[in-house]
């Protein structure tokens, strides 16, 4: 599977929002996530626009692999993510979190960065494809909508038009194609590496 994805910074989330569930989106709550990046120990992902990732959001974790983007205008790409464990087997989802950093850690991983945010959640069915829907708030950068498709290869122009169109219906023209990890590491200066974080 493929992740079709389209990102735009905005200056006033909740009226996206409301126009979002004016359109039909069903909400599903605001989340606390935060994205542990990791760069590999033989290639740097910063080169390879590769990611991979530990998220702790609200009590789940998982773990995830991001490949290089395959298109010029969208961020789709390859995706793998799989949940870890219960949080209780370690103590909690920050315990898993750490537990696993440790594991990535020994086997060559370095943590490169963390991103914070405020994740609002909404799902809306365009036709027969069904299209999740975050707005962001990111300290450190601000306010940003995701819309994004899960597709095979077959279904990726498809995809591609459903964003599109649904961004031009909310008036949302900018796209941003960098990953919030490198909006943050350019914002500081440092070194961009892991480039495929959303």
């Amino acid at each position: 599977m493929y992740e079709v994805e389209m990102k735009f910074p905005v200056e006033d989330a909740a009226a996206i929002e409301s126009r979002l569930l004016a359109l039909g989106a069903a909400s599903r709550g605001t989340v606390s996530q935060l994205d542990r990046y990791f760069n590999h120990p033989c290639r740097d992902f910063a080169l390879t626009d590769e990611a991979v990732r530990l998220r702790r959001a609200g009590e789940r974790v998982e773990l995830t692999y991001k490949g290089p983007r395959v298109d010029a205008v969208t961020k789709t790409r390859r995706e793998h993510s799989l949940p870890l464990a219960a949080p209780d087997t370690f103590g909690g989802p920050r315990a898993t979190v750490e537990a696993w950093t440790g594991l990535l850690v020994s086997l060559g991983f370095r943590v490169v960065a963390e991103v914070a945010k405020d994740r609002t959640a909404l799902s809306l069915e365009r036709g027969s494809l069904a299209v999740e829907i975050a707005i962001d708030t990111v300290a450190g950068l601000g306010a940003f909508v995701e819309l994004e498709l899960l597709a095979e290869e077959a279904g990726l122009d498809a995809a591609r038009n459903c964003l599109r169109d649904l961004a031009r219906e909310l008036g949302l023209t900018v796209s941003e194609r960098r990953s919030y990890l490198e909006l943050l590491l350019e914002g500081r200066g440092g070194e961009a590496a892991g480039s495929a974080g959303s």
